[in-house]
């Protein structure tokens, strides 16, 4: 995490000094012999930092980052200590930012009091963005994990089902049910486009998706193929075995596809890396799986995508489909 500290006095120096002890600070100071001009640091922080830690006032703070506050996925973590070091403030992206956990990191260092105010903290409940933030899960929507914290901060029931540890349950939720009439919300954990269990559930309640990113593609595809016509049979297939776009981890191939046009173009829509495997890696694992005497005698091995997916340690949810010049394999990985 990329800190930077801020300081005024000499008193709030000596706080920064000590939290640099347990951590690295790039420290920004305010004394007579510096160029230090605050309004013109409050951009460079908001842009260039993952957390910044100012020592004095709260509305120096605020006023500081204020023209450059965007959304909470993207803002840094910012805290405010006072100049004696008694209380340490998660002002800004406690949950996402991960000011909060800052907050008590720091607090504990200085023997301090830490002030937290976010409303499902106060009240003991695991709001949905710690959870993704806690498991790397991408919040489907914002507003709706907004709108679940709102819900569960008012006692409303919200159901929580998870599609690899049923027996999960974050304090605050209750167990998905079906005949659940007074169900206001729901948060269900998944790599899925559509869960099954929640379909036929009321359209007023507000569900929200945390989707699990643990789909690995395995591709191979003759050369120079459409970047266009490749992605839309990945698309297509994925809408067929009901599996998000989202959830895609990541995108493995052979060396000689490194460079293929449609590959990268698809990594690049999917927001996702590329793993490449050498021949001779594709050959280890090969002889579990079907080939082609084509592709050997063009590639010098048998198949592509499904070595690929397993070189990757990741299970084969759905076998090679070839389309149109291109095989596509589809496992799931951790």
């Amino acid at each position: 995490m990329k800190i930077a500290g801020v300081t005024f006095t000499s008193q709030g120096k000596k706080i920064i000094e000590k939290l640099r002890e347990h951590m690295e600070i790039y420290h920004y100071y305010k004394d007579k012999n510096s160029n230090f001009n605050i309004k013109t640091l409050g951009k460079k922080l908001m842009k260039e930092y993952e957390a910044i830690i100012f020592i004095g006032a709260a509305g120096i703070a605020v006023r500081t980052i204020a023209p450059f506050i965007t959304t909470k996925d993207k803002d840094p973590a910012v805290l405010v200590i006072d100049n004696e070091g008694k209380f340490v403030i998660s002002l800004l992206s406690g949950h996402l930012g991960g000011a909060n956990e800052l907050t008590l990191k720091v607090s504990n260092i200085l023997k301090a009091q830490p002030v937290i105010t976010t409303a499902t903290d106060s009240f003991g409940i695991e709001a949905p963005d710690i959870i993704a933030k806690k498991n790397n899960y991408v919040i489907e929507d914002l507003s709706k994990a907004k709108n679940i914290s709102a819900l569960l901060v008012k006692g409303e029931k919200v159901g929580f089902l998870n599609d690899e540890a049923p027996s999960y349950l974050p304090s605050g939720y209750v167990r998905l049910n079906r005949n659940e009439k007074e169900l206001k919300g729901l948060v269900h954990i998944t790599n899925k486009k559509i869960h099954p269990k929640a379909v036929g559930l009321s359209k007023d309640i507000t569900t929200l998706k945390l989707i699990k990113k643990n789909i690995i593609l395995g591709i191979g595809c003759r050369k120079n193929y459409s970047s266009e016509k490749m992605l839309n049979y990945v698309e297509k297939i994925l809408n067929e075995y009901n599996i998000d776009t989202t959830a895609i981890k990541l995108i493995t191939t052979v060396e000689v596809k490194k460079n293929e046009e449609a590959i990268l173009k698809l990594a690049e829509t999917c927001n996702c890396p590329i793993k490449i495997w050498t021949i001779d890696d594709i050959k280890t694992v090969q002889h579990k799986f079907k080939g082609s005497d084509f592709v050997e005698k063009t590639l010098g091995i048998r198949s592509v995508c499904q070595p690929s997916v397993d070189l990757c340690g990741a299970r084969i949810l759905v076998d090679k489909i070839a389309c149109d010049g291109m095989t596509l394999c589809i496992g799931e990985g951790e």
